[in-house]
């Protein structure tokens, strides 16, 4: 499926088949493709965290109010980000030429340090980011999901044992559909949102 048609035909799917299971290697060439979202700096500054176990996905839908996309999906994605990537500058450039890494390593630390709006902007960028390209993936691969911002973030955090200095940006289920989208409500019109070098 090309891209395009990727992104004209991913809905947010509400109801999985329980019955279907992602075959690790699926699981593992989404994720390899998630893992190529761009980041500021390249600090891939995203964490993910897969959750295929039975009881630890009722435990999510019990923090997600009783949203049985998140028990029934092959798949949960807890879409987290390290506020304080930016700390490790250093690993993400250890490849890299040596006077590039002593220009961008520093750049890192001053843009980002002792600033922590910017930290958390910048960890909920990545995770958007991230969240399309597994969504797209996933509809590539033939299966379904659904971006989530329904649950209780700290209770999610306590299941997963979230660390020190880290977020969570959203859920993903990703599975086989058992019922497809109610059809579109319809996008605005384009002259509604899109402008011609200024509003």
């Amino acid at each position: 499926m090309n891209t395009l048609k990727a992104i004209q035909e991913r809905r947010s799917i509400k109801h999985f088949d329980p019955s279907h299971t992602m075959s690790a290697s699926e699981i593992q060439t989404l994720m390899e493709h998630a893992l190529l979202s761009p980041t500021s700096f390249n600090m891939q500054n995203w964490r993910f965290v897969l959750v295929t176990d039975s009881e630890k996905k009722a435990q999510i839908k019990e923090a997600a109010w009783g949203q049985s996309q998140i028990s029934d999906a092959s798949l949960t994605i807890v879409l987290c980000a390290d506020l304080k990537a930016h700390e490790q500058a250093e690993r993400y450039w250890s490849n890299a030429p040596k006077e590039t890494q002593e220009m961008i390593v520093p750049m890192i630390h001053k843009f980002y340090h002792d600033k922590p709006q910017l930290q958390n902007d910048e960890a909920l960028r990545s995770i958007g980011i991230a969240g399309q390209t597994i969504m797209l993936a996933a509809k590539s691969m033939g299966y379904d999901s659904c971006p989530m911002i329904g649950f209780d973030p700290q209770k999610v955090a306590d299941i997963i044992q979230l660390p020190d200095n880290h977020i969570i940006g959203m859920i993903i289920p990703v599975g086989k559909a058992l019922k497809e989208a109610n059809p579109r409500s319809g996008p605005l019109p384009m002259n509604e949102v899109c402008f011609k070098e200024q509003f």
